[in-house]
């Protein structure tokens, strides 16, 4: 039994809420950037899996259901982690101001 039960599922409907109004924006976005920014689609996807899977197990409708939701959400998010590192490389910008070496 999880104490505050009522409210922890309010919570997860705001976070629910929140990935899906993250989601339509990353979509927006992509469409314009021509997917550059793939990375926040997924944590987009992320957060609303793992919002559903918390609000299915919360309420105890299936703990397959929401154990595959959550689990599909930790594999979004690991994507999401390695499509931002391959695309976050940028070229080495050189030395800065305070760089020089003294001869």
């Amino acid at each position: 039994m999880v104490a505050g039960r009522r409210i922890w599922i309010l919570i997860w409907y705001g976070m629910l809420l929140l990935g899906l109004l993250g989601l339509v924006a990353s979509i927006y976005w992509a469409r314009r950037t021509h997917w550059r920014n793939l990375d926040e689609f997924l944590r987009a996807i992320g957060t609303v899996l793992v919002s559903l899977g918390m609000i299915v197990l919360l309420r105890g409708a299936g703990d397959v259901i929401g154990t595959s939701l959550m689990i599909g959400a930790v594999g979004a998010f690991i994507a999401a982690f390695i499509v931002g590192r391959q695309w976050g490389h940028s070229p080495d910008p050189g030395p800065g101001p305070g760089d020089e070496t003294q001869g």
